[in-house]
């Protein structure tokens, strides 16, 4: 593929997920594209099935035996545009480093309101768990992460473990949609505050109004809401060259003061979709590795 010099992105939402444009240092970037990792096989499972879309997960499972811990990724696109595809090579790669790793097709804006997307991720750690034998997952060992509104959703989703109520009506209702540890990538953990003087339309789309007109539903579906004891450990990794993410120094304080591990790694000149182009994917592969390898441990023969 073609290298591009970077000059300066401009950000329209923080809960976009395009392509990244070029920064400003003079650093090359290069655009990563999926295929599946010799010693992996996809697999794809359908997780519930509805009207409008059937939610189903793509996992990369290693031909060897034995198992190991899985990550769940949340895929972003202002919760409106389906973007699994630009995920997979950071998924691949992860599954490289003693990983099972799955991507879930949730439903978007377009096709159901909010909480949809959340049930959907809920349901889709329920299915992994379900399915953890013939995935060669050891279902006491899986996180989640996410970008833009993945991130979001990744950060709702941890901080609402072990909340009845956001578990929704999806299926596998015997097994825990529990994380053991969370990533959140490039995205706005307040909603209320990053929406109290605007009306995103990209927010609206997904809530099916504005944080005027229903504050308690932006609250409700804001990841700092629900920083509480015994949420897991939940790290942050940002662009230099993308916009502030609204929440996530308060939500980190949050979860210092009881005590829960947490941390920002932001990478040099890396845009807001960092995750999709080297050389920030492979940073933020390293970062996640070595994360997930400490809270969810590795391979098991």
């Amino acid at each position: 593929m073609k290298l591009l010099f970077l000059s300066i992105l401009v950000i329209a939402t923080s809960l976009s997920a395009a392509d990244p444009k070029p920064a400003s240092s003079g650093l090359k970037w290069q655009k990563v594209l999926p295929k599946t990792p010799a010693g992996f096989t996809m697999k794809t499972l359908e997780v519930a099935k509805y009207p409008e879309h059937t939610v189903e997960l793509y996992v990369y499972v290693p031909d060897a035996e034995g198992t190991r811990p899985c990550i769940l990724d949340i895929h972003g696109g202002s919760w409106k545009a389906r973007q699994v595809e630009a995920d997979k090579p950071m998924m691949e790669r992860l599954a490289q480093r003693g990983f099972v790793t799955a991507l879930v097709s949730y439903r978007l804006s377009t096709e159901a309101k909010y909480p949809a997307a959340l049930h959907d991720c809920k349901a889709a750690l329920r299915c992994l768990r379900a399915h953890a034998k013939e995935l060669k997952i050891d279902p006491e060992r899986i996180g989640c992460m996410g970008g833009s509104a993945g991130g979001h959703l990744s950060g709702l989703t941890a901080m609402t473990t072990g909340l009845a109520g956001f578990e929704g009506d999806g299926p596998f209702k015997d097994q825990s949609s529990a994380v053991k540890a969370c990533i959140v990538m490039a995205a706005t953990q307040d909603l209320i505050a990053s929406n109290r003087d605007k009306t995103g339309e990209g927010s609206v789309l997904f809530f099916g109004a504005s944080a005027q007109d229903q504050p308690e539903i932006y609250k409700a579906a804001s990841p700092i809401t629900h920083v509480r004891a015994g949420v897991p450990p939940t790290i942050f990794i940002e662009g230099e060259k993308d916009t502030l993410k609204i929440g996530r120094a308060e939500m980190m304080e949050k979860l210092k003061a009881l005590g829960i591990e947490t941390a920002v790694h932001t990478l040099k000149d890396a845009p807001h979709p960092f995750w999709m182009s080297d050389p920030w994917c492979a940073q933020t592969v390293d970062i996640a590795a070595v994360f997930f390898k400490k809270h969810l441990g590795g391979p098991v023969p």
